[in-house]
């Protein structure tokens, strides 16, 4: 079943707010079998508004608005609706009361504004938001369904979950089951990923899709079978999965989805091994992907974000001498900031990096991009220098630090 989502609100087209809204419905959508094939995202503006409702209900047996049904004057999806149906407004009392309810709970006064919010199309199935005062607003019109949901997304997913979902599939039951299957590829780049693959696509069949999800330094491949039956998709993802396998072999990262993030911490757990970072042009990127895991501080000690030179020496036992005479961005500093990490730390392995991440600051020998990278544990250190090419501030620091996590894991899987 195809679902088209709309999203409103110029907070949306201005970059002001993300919409988070969109991709959260989708995923769980998905897990029912209902594809979204189509998203738009529109402004305050009753007729662009209207605009994409008209395309939506042409192109989808599913239809579904997160925002603009608040109390404020710019919250005009409600009244847009009316007129796209053809509908008047009434006031619902049980819409009332769920506001009561919602304000004496939190020790709130309504006010005039907020009882406006009791005020409902006539055409519509009015949908009790448990978690919210905005009502939910639900339409049928030939054979085809349109929900309007509130857009703050606790609201939105509470809806959802408890109550849209569940009717959507009691009135259009299920006909697809759709499956995911994703790896992590380290070694190639895409264009040659993609060459290597060419035969590979060419043969999947017809109900099967191979996604290429490029990030800095790294791929990641999303096998897709969507079917009639859970089963047929599984056992096609198996085969996939396994071909895939047996052509791409050691560049193969995860046979899951986890960023390689995830993969040290589990490492350093089995392990029992506690890491930190010392981080110069990479900023403290480094620990920030560590520490988004969760349960991360059961290994991870801390880090060092050595940007002068002042802290290299101070912190890290970096030498003048060294820094003097190879500068910061050499194999010397590098690996002596590790040392110092391990030391500073008290931890037992560590990454280190020190570069020009641009867009300014290079030189004929030491360009924009360049950056050495060094891993180590008490007794060794492996350092490694690295030439990303790009003048790009952000990319050199997003390859850099995935670059880093890459040797990290390295150096991990052989240590015993």
């Amino acid at each position: 079943m195809d679902v088209e989502i709309i999203t409103i609100g110029d907070e949306l087209l201005i970059g002001q707010v993300v919409d988070t809204n969109s991709v959260w419905m989708a995923k769980e959508l998905e897990k029912e079998g209902f594809r979204v094939t189509w998203k738009t995202a529109v402004g305050d503006v009753d007729t662009h508004i209207s605009e994409a409702i008209d395309a939506a209900m042409k192109r989808a047996k599913v239809v579904l608005l997160t925002g603009g049904i608040g109390p404020t004057k710019d919250d005009i999806t409600r009244n847009t609706l009316c007129r796209y149906f053809d509908s008047g407004l009434h006031f619902s009392e049980e819409v009332y009361q769920n506001i009561l309810q919602m304000f004496h709970c939190s020790g709130r006064e309504m006010n005039a504004l907020t009882r406006l919010q009791a005020m409902v199309p006539d055409k519509c199935t009015v949908v009790r938001n448990r978690a919210g005062t905005a009502p939910c607003m639900w339409f049928d019109r030939d054979g085809r369904v349109l929900v309007s949901m509130p857009g703050v997304p606790h609201e939105m997913q509470w809806l959802m979950t408890n109550e849209i979902i569940p009717r959507l599939t009691q009135v259009f039951g299920r006909d697809a089951y759709i499956r995911h299957h994703t790896v992590w590829v380290t070694g190639y780049s895409e264009s040659a990923l993609a060459l290597t693959l060419e035969s590979f696509e060419a043969e999947l069949p017809p109900f099967v899709k191979l996604a290429y999800l490029p990030q800095a330094g790294l791929i990641r491949l999303r096998l897709s079978a969507c079917t009639g039956s859970d089963e047929k998709a599984l056992q096609a993802i198996a085969g996939e999965k396994e071909k895939l396998h047996t052509l791409l072999g050691c560049h193969i990262l995860s046979e899951e989805d986890k960023a390689p993030e995830a993969l040290i911490g589990e490492a350093l757990l089995a392990k029992g091994l506690r890491m930190g970072t010392a981080e110069s042009c990479t900023g403290g990127t480094i620990a920030s992907k560590i520490t988004s895991v969760a349960g991360s501080s059961r290994y991870f000690a801390g880090s060092v974000v050595s940007y002068s030179n002042h802290v290299k020496r101070g912190l890290l036992g970096v030498s003048e001498r060294d820094l003097q005479e190879h500068g910061a961005v050499s194999r010397e500093v590098v690996e002596q900031m590790a040392r110092g990490a391990l030391q500073a730390l008290d931890c037992d392995c560590v990454v280190a990096t020190s570069g020009i991440a641009g867009p300014e600051g290079g030189t004929a020998d030491k360009p924009v991009g360049m950056v050495w990278i060094a891993v180590g544990r008490k007794g060794e250190v492996i350092s490694r220098c690295f030439r990303f090419g790009s003048t790009l501030r952000e990319v050199n620091i997003a390859r850099a630090s995935n670059t880093a996590l890459l040797m990290l894991l390295e150096l991990l899987n052989k240590a015993v």
